[in-house]
């Protein structure tokens, strides 16, 4: 039994990591970015990708909806995008006397939400049933999402002229948050190098299918969790509530959510348990977008990652 446990888990790695390598064919020096879209995607989870103009959150998600032979829409969010324009809406057919549905932008197995905080909030919630319960209700009734689904949204951290904050219940949906980076010099002459001719992303192929990532998806469930690591979530997550520069701590959610990334990334280890090393790692990308700081917190220059990064460092770690 172990034998085949051991088999399975290097197939696995074998998989996750032939992804890795066809994503990294396009971006260089994001492997870690790379490897938490991975296991978000791995935990039917959400990604918000923050950071500067061009540092390739774009590009990282069309490389990642190529490596799949998945079906794959861009939104590209405006200020006059309207909710129909997203979940879809009722055409009356004059032949039939009836009412049609006519697919929404969300109806794709990989969704890119570029510059989901350019759009009204009114727009920005229609994607949040789709996001929790993986399907979208239009004049009363509801219409399944197809499977695998995830949404990978982008914005822009310093521009704030005619964007609209995400609120917090948007938020919490996202299962991580992945900032990109700029390359270091050496990265930004090989970048250089690789993009003089022909956009590596064009030829880009496949080298997984939906079928294969929905199996991936449901070992996740299989994975060890020893009740000492759970108790270390717990106090992890509580922790964030607890602390003086928070006013709104990560919730029920995040506990779930950090549950299971750091299920995936034992997974992507080539592991069948988790340790608590497995949740230090993912605790930052799933938690601190989820905090909400006091202002004197933010005057005074403090970030929610400072936060996490503290109460890391006073929770007891089970061995």
């Amino acid at each position: 039994m172990q034998r085949d446990s051991a088999q399975m888990l290097n197939i696995v790695s074998k998989i996750l990591g032939d992804i890795v390598s066809n994503v990294e064919r396009v971006m260089i020096g994001k492997r870690e970015a790379i490897e938490l879209a991975l296991c978000a995607f791995l935990c039917k989870g959400h990604v918000l990708i923050e950071d500067m103009p061009g540092v390739g959150k774009t590009s990282l998600v069309s490389a990642i909806a190529k490596s799949f032979d998945c079906s794959f829409r861009r939104i590209q969010f405006t200020p006059d995008i309207l909710p129909s324009d997203i979940t879809g809406f009722s055409l009356y057919n004059q032949k039939t006397g009836e009412f049609e549905y006519r697919q929404g932008a969300i109806m794709a197995q990989i969704i890119l939400a570029d510059e989901i905080n350019r759009t009204s909030p009114k727009t920005q919630s229609s994607l949040l049933e789709a996001m929790e319960e993986n399907q979208v209700t239009v004049d009363g009734k509801t219409y399944p999402l197809p499977r695998p689904f995830i949404v990978f949204a982008t914005q822009n951290p310093i521009e704030y002229l005619g964007t609209y904050p995400l609120p917090e219940a948007q938020l919490d949906r996202f299962f991580m948050r992945i900032a990109m980076g700029y390359p270091t010099a050496a990265e930004e002459s090989a970048m250089l190098e690789r993009f003089k001719g022909e956009n590596p992303l064009k030829g880009l192929k496949s080298v997984a299918n939906a079928e294969a990532l929905i199996a991936l998806q449901e070992l996740i469930a299989g994975i060890h969790v020893d009740p000492s690591v759970n108790q270390y979530i717990v106090d992890i997550v509580r922790g964030t509530r607890e602390d003086a520069d928070v006013s709104l701590g990560a919730s029920p959610r995040a506990s779930l959510s950090l549950y299971r990334a750091a299920s995936a990334w034992a997974l992507y280890k080539e592991r069948d348990y988790v340790t608590p090393d497995d949740v230090a790692k993912m605790a930052e990308p799933v938690l601190a977008h989820r905090l909400v700081l006091r202002q004197e917190a933010r005057f005074g220059g403090r970030s929610a990652s400072d936060v996490v990064a503290r109460v890391l460092a006073s929770v007891r770690v089970p061995r």
